[in-house]
């Protein structure tokens, strides 16, 4: 793949990840306006049932992947030495990885209880 097309690609995810993600807190602002969850109770019946909590991980798989985006872009355009950049990316990587398996356990765990 040329350089040309990664830098469109990751333009279109820039794009495509912020739209998504601008819908979702939208949607979310307009729930907590007109319904909003009176105790703990209320918030976990809201992230537990099945469209919202499909949306939450599409959210936060967005939120993460933009920022992965984001985040290598910056560091490939600024970070020269080569062995700094793979290691700043590497740790950015298993730190957004780690993110993951927390919003998973999150949701996995709203729709057990």
């Amino acid at each position: 793949m040329s350089r040309q097309a990664s830098g469109l690609r990751a333009w279109f995810l820039q794009r495509a990840t912020a739209i998504y993600l601008i819908l979702f807190i939208l949607y979310a602002l307009q729930h907590m306006i007109f319904s909003p969850p009176a105790n703990h109770a209320d918030w976990q019946a809201w992230v537990a049932s099945p469209l919202v909590s499909l949306g939450l991980l599409l959210f936060f798989a967005s939120l993460l992947l933009h920022a992965w985006v984001g985040f290598r872009d910056v560091i490939i355009d600024y970070v020269h030495p080569t062995p700094i950049r793979v290691t700043v990316l590497t740790v950015a990587g298993f730190v957004l990885v780690g993110c993951a398996a927390w919003v998973l356990q999150i949701i996995i765990l709203a729709q057990i209880a």
